[in-house]
């Protein structure tokens, strides 16, 4: 039987809209303390202040790099990830530059993963690398993952959850059928239930980004009780 607690082991809890107010970040920080998630991804402004609050709750502090569009150059996408690192920072959610890889520049794109990750595995962080498949072919998604595995990503995730479209079962399958066992999918964009959850789980998810971990969380515990919380 799967626990409430493998659930929360999941969940990257995501503070990222942009109108958030700093009350609501600590709000945030509450919550993911509560339910003991695996990490907090929040706006690289929000680094430093999210550290305090987590504190020595063993959660894990995460932000992301060039997004949400991906376009901004290696340099500064480089610049994003050391200054989050210093911060406290221990996973970068970085976005590919999903345009160089839908104009055939793969060199441009596996060089840009490559400078990422290296500087942060040296500082012992990792990388999860955000395709946008609501803007890519099944091609080129399982392109992009296998420059990843090459380039030694960490995890490849499905999207920004600012994109058109958000996280599917079938594109989670089709990146873990695309990608060897050193590589973890995270699915994220759109997966506000435990229901939505445990599909992503069982299509080979082994994180979620979400907003609505409150109410994934109520549910999980509400169905431990029951004796109903399975696969």
């Amino acid at each position: 039987m799967i626990k409430a607690s493998d659930i929360a082991g999941m969940i990257d809890h995501s503070l990222l809209r942009p109108s958030l107010t700093i009350e609501d970040v600590k709000k945030g920080c509450e919550i993911a303390r509560q339910y003991q998630v695996a990490s907090v991804c929040v706006r690289p402004c929000d680094a430093d202040l999210v550290r305090e609050l987590l504190g020595d709750s063993g959660i894990a502090l995460s932000t992301v790099i060039g997004f949400p569009h991906g376009s901004h150059t290696t340099a500064m996408k480089l610049a994003e990830a050391l200054e989050a690192i210093e911060s406290g920072v221990v996973e970068l959610d970085m976005v590919m530059n999903y345009s160089r890889l839908l104009s055939g520049d793969c060199d441009y794109v596996a060089d840009e993963i490559k400078a990422i990750v290296e500087a942060a595995h040296s500082r012992g962080a990792i990388v999860k690398v955000i395709l946008e498949n609501c803007y890519l072919t099944d091609e080129s998604k399982v392109k992009a993952c296998q420059i990843c595995e090459a380039n030694g990503a960490d995890f490849v995730k499905t999207s920004t959850g600012f994109g058109s479209s958000g996280a599917t079962a079938e594109d989670v399958r089709l990146m873990r059928k695309a990608t060897g066992p050193k590589v973890q999918v995270k699915a994220a964009g759109g997966i506000r239930s435990l229901d939505a959850l445990l599909e992503m789980r069982k299509a080979g998810a082994t994180r979620i980004g979400a907003t609505a971990t409150e109410t994934i969380m109520k549910e999980a515990l509400k169905r431990e009780a029951g004796g109903t919380l399975s696969e």
